[in-house]
């Protein structure tokens, strides 16, 4: 939606339709998308760090609690504007608000991996999440009935939760990561509970264009935080043989997870909220696995140049894991709906335990781990065309 100098600069946030047509992403949404990634790629530099360094279990930990902060206010203004952007002034300073909260977030991260200071995290999430709190009552302002009391759940229900994560700060060291479990189930309890009796209008095919596109650019982010390391081993070690299979298997892993994401369309299949629901918060899974990917090539990089005070065997594991994980959740996700037959339901499991066996293989890890990605692709499509052709009695272009 546009704004016209015609239009007032500020209206009432009502629902828009779920059969809008041409529904895309906005400007906004984009530019949203963007300054995340800067907290997701804070997120990955200190996973390196930590991980190079031999704390990963440490750093795994601090890692899942900051990306579930980012991912999950990302997620919940996503699913807000597929329902009610209006796109007039105040919304837009409200998102702007939200982008910054996450900025100070992102200044925050390295102060949490390696001082488990939280407060700048803690600060920058509750400004994200009091934005959307001023939005929801925008909605319950400019509603009545169900959708009013809708409203006002999600309001009260984020507020309260924000209160909880208060624990952060307040509790000893080793009580954080439970505190992180109870809330972080709590936040997700929250949708639900609004939503129980008045469903939000979201759009599917605007919901599923969103979705991919900040899987674009994550894996995009993945790509430049790989380069960059690349490019920094052969600046300071000139290890041309050491590092060119290393970014070749990295690459080959990016674009096959790009070519599966992507293979079929997976708005048709977001109908209920429950459906909605399941497959939007397995995407933490999707994006926190695909920006590890980045990382665990860094990690990769920094052992071959010898930077990294880890084994080869751990730092092949810090790709291949994360990859297995991202097949592993895409197939669950995406890929089994579309499947037919044995053959096809199984490609992606098996190269997920495939990617996985590859950590084994010392320094050929990587490059064996895109050899077999790239051929679930190849096999995959191979899978889909014979199918298609037999079934129509001719040679399809598979996609």
């Amino acid at each position: 939606m546009t704004s016209s100098p015609t239009r007032s600069p500020l209206r009432r946030l009502t629902a828009r339709g779920r059969d809008e047509p041409h529904r895309v992403a906005s400007p906004l949404e984009l530019f949203f998308d963007l300054c995340f990634v800067v907290a997701i790629a804070q997120a990955g530099v200190a996973l390196v760090h930590a991980i190079a360094e031999g704390h990963a279990g440490e750093g795994i930990l601090n890692y899942a609690m900051v990306f579930f902060a980012i991912w999950w206010a990302w997620m919940n203004f996503t699913w807000f504007s597929s329902a009610y952007d209006n796109d007039d002034a105040l919304y837009r300073v409200v998102t702007l608000v939200q982008i910054a909260g996450v900025l100070v977030l992102a200044a925050g991260v390295s102060r949490a991996f390696d001082d488990h200071e939280f407060l700048a995290v803690l600060l920058g999430y509750v400004i994200m999440r009091l934005a959307l709190i001023a939005q929801w009552l925008r909605v319950a302002r400019s509603s009545e009935g169900a959708e009013r009391t809708m409203a006002l759940r999600y309001a009260f229900g984020v507020l309260l939760c924000q209160v909880g994560w208060l624990g952060l700060l307040v509790l000893p060291e080793g009580g954080r990561a439970w505190v992180f479990l109870v809330m972080a189930v709590l936040e997700m309890c929250v949708p639900p509970f609004a939503e129980r009796d008045h469903p939000t209008s979201w759009h599917p095919h605007h919901i599923a264009e969103r979705y991919g596109l900040f899987t674009i650019i994550v894996l995009g982010e993945t790509i430049a935080a790989a380069t960059v390391a690349v490019k920094s081993g052969l600046d300071e070690n000139d290890a041309l043989d050491e590092l060119l299979p290393i970014a070749m298997g990295g690459l080959l892993i990016i674009f096959a997870a790009w070519w599966i994401y992507f293979v079929v369309p997976i708005h048709g299949r977001l109908r209920s909220s429950k459906q909605a629901f399941l497959w939007g918060y397995g995407h933490y899974l999707v994006f926190a696995s695909a920006a590890a990917i980045g990382a665990g090539l860094e990690v990769v990089v920094e052992q071959a140049v010898g930077r990294a005070h880890v084994s080869t065997l751990a730092a092949s594991a810090a790709v291949t894991l994360p990859t297995a994980l991202y097949l592993l959740t895409v197939w669950g996700l995406h890929s089994r709906h579309f499947k037919v037959g044995i053959a096809q339901q199984l490609v992606l499991p098996v190269t997920a335990l495939l990617v996985i066996c590859c950590t084994f293989l010392g320094d050929w890890a990587v490059p064996a781990a895109g050899i077999v990605a790239t051929l679930a692709v190849v096999t995959g499509t191979t899978l889909t065309a014979r199918m298609t052709a037999r079934e129509h009695g001719e040679p399809v272009r598979a996609a």
